[in-house]
């Protein structure tokens, strides 16, 4: 069984494809999710080396990926606003993607869980960007966090 972080992976994959061809082939996208031989040849690993995806995970990441990358303007206005070094048309693609993909998760989804976003983006930096992009990202969805938490605050959500 894929964890969560197998499923954020595979989203991100689909996001980074997403973003580099501006959104079109998504069908083709959501295909190359389904060869995870391929993909851990490529350098992506999950936690199970013997673990196939279900289509029904290959689907909830790609979803993610999408509407997070449907929800990119938005993502981006709150991003540029709040990195003060790099506007995100400047950003690598894949640190753009982690972002992004935090961000939809962070302030979209009903299930939400912002920290763990928050902990898995760097994980994510980590693995797939360079070794100043963990600290990059923390820093600004430190900041989405702080909103997310105030606002939710405000809402009465725990």
């Amino acid at each position: 069984m894929a964890s969560p972080r197998d499923i954020r992976k595979l989203a991100l994959l689909a996001l980074y494809q997403l973003d580099s061809r501006a959104g079109a082939d998504a069908e083709a996208i959501r295909d190359s999710l389904n060869d995870v031989l391929t993909l851990e040849e490529e350098g992506l690993t999950f936690s199970d080396l013997k673990m196939d995806f279900s289509d029904a995970q290959r689907d909830r990441a790609f979803e993610l990926a999408h509407r997070a990358f449907e929800h990119r303007e938005i993502a981006d206005v709150e991003l540029n606003e709040l990195s003060t070094d790099w506007t995100v048309s400047r950003m690598p693609v894949v640190d753009r993607s982690i972002l992004r993909l935090a961000h939809y998760e962070m302030t979209v989804l009903d299930d939400a869980q912002p920290k763990a976003a928050v902990n898995e983006a760097v994980e994510l930096a980590k693995v797939f960007s360079t070794k100043n992009s963990p600290g990059f990202i923390n820093g600004i969805l430190d900041k989405i966090l702080k909103r997310v938490l105030a606002k939710n605050q405000s809402a009465g959500v725990e």
